[in-house]
């Protein structure tokens, strides 16, 4: 039970320390996160393989497109496999106030040998219309 309490505790410092990245506006703290071969999967299609993509494709995401913007996430689902402990999030970005879960994330981590780091990572807008008729189907069985 102690060694699953502290992946636990070390998932949570790396997601804490991957919001406070994306608040900061800093793409180099932001992809440390990560593995160096990680994968890391956006909604619109867009892949950054390893921590040096993810570091260059975030540059411009902080300084133009997301300028001052603030990540929010809740975490939905957790488990632990093996060496792995992957954590499934909603959650989004946004500026002011409030920020909407508009987008759901997967992440697996990994300890890559120094620390536990994000090893893939993929975002899924959320889609409302595919929501409520899902609802609808399953409610209606």
């Amino acid at each position: 039970m102690q060694i699953n309490d502290e992946r636990h505790a070390a998932v949570d410092e790396c997601l804490s320390r991957i919001v406070a990245a994306w608040d900061a506006g800093d793409a180099a703290a932001f992809a440390a996160e990560f593995t160096d071969d990680a994968s890391y999967v956006i909604f619109a299609g867009i892949v950054s393989l390893g921590r040096e993509e993810i570091e260059k494709a975030h540059v411009p995401v902080f300084e133009k497109w997301q300028k001052g913007s603030r990540m929010s996430m809740r975490e939905v689902h957790r488990r632990i496999s093996g060496d792995s402990v992957i954590v499934v999030t909603e959650g989004g970005i946004g500026k002011g106030r409030g920020v909407r879960h508009n987008k759901v994330q997967t992440f697996v981590f990994v300890d890559d040998g120094n620390a536990w780091r994000c090893a893939a990572f993929q975002n899924t807008k959320k889609n409302a219309f595919f929501i409520r008729m899902n609802a609808r189907a399953t409610a209606t069985g």
